[in-house]
């Protein structure tokens, strides 16, 4: 057996490489702990699951479900968005469940590039933008994010090719934590429109800001609609990362494509998830203010370790994320390296988000509040 040429020249997953690292360490009987994923720790709010449990033992969800999302599902979104954003979505024709946000990120890079085509992707920034254009035979350009810029990618400077087909953005970022304002939102779908490119908004952590700061959505700016998509995950915001549902919303022709592409190689969303889905949009949501404190004060722990080890580090604003200078000059996988081995401590080296990641690692804030502390404790004997 051969696999693809499109397989052999993906790089290894990051976080399956994290997984088997941190297996390993666990298998020499090491106390690891793990900042490497972003999978949150705290649980689902229990209206949702008892929304789960109801629908399960329906029989009616055990069969296959629409290929387009439940109506109750399509239209809980466009009023969450209405709510939320004063955006209005046709329910039927902007709106579309995905099985994670994930799948329909990738997804859409098959659905949008044809063979030699372009898209512009953060770098640094989320792995699946790049990995899925060039598994749809595409061509990832790299976009440089630099702290200097505010991780914001400097539209004025890039001179996208006539094969250039999508931009992506991402903000409140994975993996730099940087946030956007609708001005610069604004900018992005007028570039978009003057290079006829998709504008594609990856707005996982919408929800999870501090601060005082409110995460815009993309499709306020007045006519987003026309160039933009935009992802949505009750992932982060409902901690239902294994659940596996989400959404994209925006641009009809871009939703009509996705869905197309899907019908092809998906069967749909298991309907009791729908169902809790529902629920989660529909119901209270008192329990987000309560999870962006507790991101918040551990957000604040990992800035004072570092600040106390003298990096210079200014507090995020959004995600569940801080994105941290390594010390000392030392690269991203070194650093990586030696707090794995020296202090059983596991964060994401920041080359795995791309090339201009080096210098940088990732810190999730996704595990209870005394192992983080106790990691923090760890970092500092060993920086000391």
């Amino acid at each position: 057996m051969r696999a693809a040429a499109r397989i052999r020249e993906l790089p290894p997953y990051l976080f399956a490489e994290l997984d088997r690292k941190v297996a390993a360490k666990r298998a020499e009987g090491a106390d690891v702990i793990s900042l490497g994923v972003g999978d949150p720790d705290l649980p689902t709010p229990s209206h949702v699951v008892e929304a789960l449990r109801r629908a399960a033992g329906d029989p009616a969800t055990h069969r296959y479900p629409s290929y387009f999302g439940l109506p109750a599902f399509r239209d809980a979104i466009a009023v969450w968005y209405q709510q939320r954003f004063g955006v209005e979505l046709h329910a039927d024709h902007e709106v579309l469940p995905l099985i994670g946000s994930k799948e329909g990120l990738a997804h859409l890079s098959f659905a949008i590039i044809d063979a030699a085509g372009e898209a512009l992707v953060p770098d640094p920034g989320y792995p699946v933008y790049a990995a899925s254009t060039v598994l749809a035979g595409g061509r990832p350009v790299p976009m440089p994010l630099t702290a200097e810029s505010g991780f914001l990618p400097n539209l004025q400077d890039l001179r996208p090719s006539l094969d250039a087909r999508a931009l992506w953005l991402n903000y409140p970022s994975n993996p730099t934590a940087a946030v956007a304002d609708l001005e610069f939102f604004a900018s992005a779908v007028a570039f978009a429109r003057e290079h006829d490119l998709l504008l594609c908004h990856d707005a996982a952590y919408a929800e999870i800001t501090f601060d005082g700061y409110v995460a815009p959505s993309v499709l306020q700016v007045p006519g987003a609609r026309e160039v933009a998509i935009e992802f949505g995950s009750l992932s982060k915001t409902y901690n239902m990362t294994g659940w596996r549902v989400g959404y994209a919303v925006g641009n009809r022709e871009a939703i009509a494509a996705l869905s197309a592409l899907k019908t092809n190689l998906d069967s749909g969303i298991f309907d009791a998830v729908q169902h809790a889905a529902v629920a989660a949009l529909s119901g209270p949501q008192d329990h987000a203010e309560a999870m962006r404190a507790v991101y918040q004060k551990r957000r604040d722990v990992v800035v004072s370790a570092f600040r106390d080890l003298g990096v210079s580090l200014e507090p995020p604003l959004g995600s569940i994320y801080v994105w941290v200078p390594t010390p000392g000059g030392r690269s991203s996988a070194e650093y990586a390296g030696e707090l794995l081995n020296e202090a059983a401590v596991v964060v994401a080296p920041g080359t795995g988000y791309g090339d201009r990641g080096e210098g940088y690692i990732r810190i999730s804030l996704t595990v209870s509040d005394d192992r983080l502390e106790e990691a923090m404790e760890r970092i500092g004997r060993r920086m000391r």
